[in-house]
């Protein structure tokens, strides 16, 4: 099965509209799918309810999209560098619904994995708790998180075949296998595709059943992913 698409435009075209719940992988700037949140920015969506780490920064990321007023909900971990985020959401023109770091991962783990909730004790007796259910166990007080399911993920890979199979470039994977594993309909963004076939099937990352389109970024601006050369102390003397 080939699940190329011949642009980012064109693999958003038919499953994204108003009022959607979309998960973006990516942490910080590292391995974002650069091409589909311009992408997502030009379809002209709107009132969406986004799932990412951050929320990008100005200008940037999914800067694009607090810029362009598209987005109604935030579900994130970490929401500093941005100051559009801060404006709108200062001013109540942006709802956050702030979730911690493994909390938010394992909730995408969970609703890839078909597990509708999870008990935890983090955020225990703070805002993180209120509203929701708690229950004791062996003495300890956890909290009920329910899992997240995405109606469209959006990823960034390195490389993936005609079938979708991924794989991944160190960091750059964070977050991006839960958020394709959770998402209805995911669509990847990747720098190199190859044939089907071509991968040793032990170094895929994330299986192309969980990933229903593909698009070539071959030259993504990568603003955090750059190679740091320290010089050696002898050398320097």
């Amino acid at each position: 099965m080939n699940k190329v698409f011949p642009s980012a435009a064109a693999a958003l075209k038919g499953i994204v509209k108003d009022g959607q719940l979309i998960a973006v992988g990516g942490f910080g700037l590292c391995g974002i799918p650069e091409a589909l949140i311009a992408a997502l920015r030009d379809s002209g969506v709107k009132n969406l309810t986004l799932i990412s780490n951050n929320a990008g920064v100005d200008g940037f990321g999914l800067g694009l999209l607090l810029e362009s007023r598209q987005v109604k909900r935030m579900i994130s971990s970490y929401v500093g560098e941005n100051k559009e985020f801060e404006r709108q959401y200062l001013a109540g023109e942006l709802e956050l619904e702030f979730t911690p770091q493994g909390t938010l991962a394992e909730k995408l783990r969970a609703g890839g994995a078909g597990i509708p909730a999870f008990f935890t004790k983090t955020g225990v007796g703070t805002l993180v708790a209120e509203g929701k259910e708690t229950r004791e166990f062996d003495g300890e007080v956890y909290l009920m998180e329910r899992a997240l399911l995405p109606e469209v993920s959006l990823v960034k890979a390195w490389k993936a075949d005609r079938s979708g199979n991924l794989i991944f470039r160190r960091t750059a994977r964070n977050f991006n296998p839960a958020v394709a594993m959770a998402g209805k309909i995911t669509v990847a963004e990747v720098e190199e595709i190859v044939d089907t076939g071509a991968f040793d099937p032990d170094a895929v990352h994330l299986p192309g059943i969980y990933v229903s389109r593909i698009v070539l970024n071959a030259s993504p601006e990568k603003r955090i992913e750059k190679r740091t050369v320290t010089v050696a102390v002898a050398a320097a003397l």
